[in-house]
């Protein structure tokens, strides 16, 4: 039988005194990986249309610097990541028109609208 060969990961991000390195095939993490679960009292929304472009929109949202969600803390703008994300919204209003229900249409356009006036808003801004 042939041996195999094994690989090494190395864990840079530091600030731990135990090293993550491991030999072989398979790679142990410090800390065991938990799949994200939602908050206890919270129904998880359904997986649909709405509920991507309402995402998409958040993420844009984040992007333009304001502060989503309660408790959240605004973050410094990055316009080139939001322009990509209204980008992105744009071609799915493009490629889905006609077939949408009327409320997933009228949700990617006021979302379109909301995110393109607040794009603006903080491209004048920064100008300024």
């Amino acid at each position: 039988m042939a041996e195999e060969k094994g690989f090494v990961i190395r864990d840079r991000r530091g600030g731990e005194s135990e090293s993550a390195e491991k030999t072989g095939g398979t790679a142990a993490q410090p800390h065991a990986a938990k799949p994200a679960e939602p908050a206890p009292n919270q129904p998880v929304p359904p997986i649909n249309f709405v509920s991507f472009i309402y995402s998409l929109a958040m993420s844009a949202l984040m992007s333009l610097g304001e502060q989503v969600g309660e408790g959240a803390a605004g973050q410094a703008p990055n316009l080139a990541q939001a322009q990509e994300i209204i980008d992105i919204l744009t071609m799915l209003e493009s490629k889905t028109k006609g077939n949408l229900m009327a409320e997933e249409e009228t949700l990617l356009q006021e979302m379109l609208y909301t995110l393109r006036i607040k794009f603006v808003e903080r491209a004048k801004a920064r100008k300024s």
